[in-house]
């Protein structure tokens, strides 16, 4: 494992942004956009537009350069100013097939968006520790990368280069990550988890340093140490951020990653135990158990059923 935290659990989440397609406008225009079943991200590239969002009472401005970031399940409408009746999503881009819509001339205002998908299981982990709703404003200090990031994602998709495809999207994980790094600096704001504690400085220390050698026997005072901090202080700092005591937070690492190992690899299960700091297969079983509520070898040979199916499935759709 790596002493880096965000990109471990991007990976192990198997976080992955595509761009699904976008729109432009002139003159009055509304478009209600339903519920997402992923984390929906979408961007302003020319003009500027409202966002009402469900749930939250007061409409927002997004201005050329905005991105924003929808991880809850709520609908939204974008809109060229307020009191405009919307038109549905599905039905524009149906029309449309399904990619991108004009509106009016298109000259006025011009939009992109796409989605996160993560696994169906680990990416409870990221999903877990967002907030419902971001914003990223074009004023901010990221702002000029930001706008790099949005011109070369339009390039990509106009030029219609060879391998424009894989282009944005590796663009469009760019932008997602950026939009993340921006708001770790605004830790103070998230809910607890390890998003926040990466985002503060008194506790990254030790999260790199668990992340970095996970099977080590990491004690609390080394790790306090590291954090400048005593161990009374530690845990309950570490405890307030991360939401989890530093050991159980470790324990829970541990786990996931004998979840990924048990999943995708063919390591024998007690091998898998031993890299993760347990002494004893039985050590590891137990803990396991307690965490999935089944032995290892069993969630392995449940995890190889799943991809059967899942695999018959695909050869069944095919033509």
């Amino acid at each position: 494992m790596s002493d880096d935290p965000f990109s471990d659990i991007l990976k192990f989440t198997k976080a992955e942004a595509l761009v699904t397609g976008g729109f432009t406008a002139s003159g009055p225009w509304a478009i209600r956009f339903p519920a997402p079943k992923t984390i929906k991200f979408f961007a302003v590239l020319r003009g500027h537009c409202w966002v009402s969002l469900e749930g939250e009472p007061d409409p927002v401005r997004f201005d050329a350069g905005d991105v924003g970031l929808l991880t809850a399940p709520r609908a939204f409408t974008l809109a060229s100013a307020l009191g405009i009746n919307p038109v549905e999503a599905m039905t524009l881009f149906s029309q449309a097939g399904r990619s991108t819509a004009t509106l009016g001339d298109g000259s006025e205002f011009a939009h992109i968006g796409g989605h996160v998908l993560l696994d169906p299981t680990s990416g409870r982990l990221l999903a877990g520790v967002l907030p419902g709703w971001i914003h990223i404003r074009a004023a901010s200090s990221e702002a000029t990368r930001f706008r790099w990031l949005l011109d070369q994602l339009v390039e990509e998709r106009e030029a219609g280069q060879p391998g424009a495809q894989l282009a944005s999207e590796q663009i469009a994980q760019m932008l997602f990550i950026h939009v993340l790094r921006a708001r770790l600096k605004m830790s103070d704001l998230m809910p607890a988890g390890w998003l926040r504690g990466l985002g503060d400085a008194r506790i990254a220390p030790a999260l790199r340093m668990m992340h970095g050698d996970p099977g080590r026997s990491w004690h609390l005072e080394e790790l306090a140490n590291a954090c400048a901090m005593s161990r009374t202080t530690f845990a309950l700092t570490f405890r307030t951020i991360v939401g989890t005591a530093p050991m159980t937070y470790l324990g829970e690492w541990r786990m996931h990653l004998a979840e990924r190992a048990l999943r995708d690899e063919a390591t024998p299960v007690a091998l898998v135990g031993q890299s993760l700091g347990y002494t004893s297969d039985s050590a590891f079983s137990n803990a396991f158990k307690r965490h999935k509520g089944k032995s290892p070898k069993a969630y392995r040979a449940n995890a190889a059923v799943s991809r059967e199916d899942a695999r018959q499935e695909l050869q069944i759709a095919l033509p």
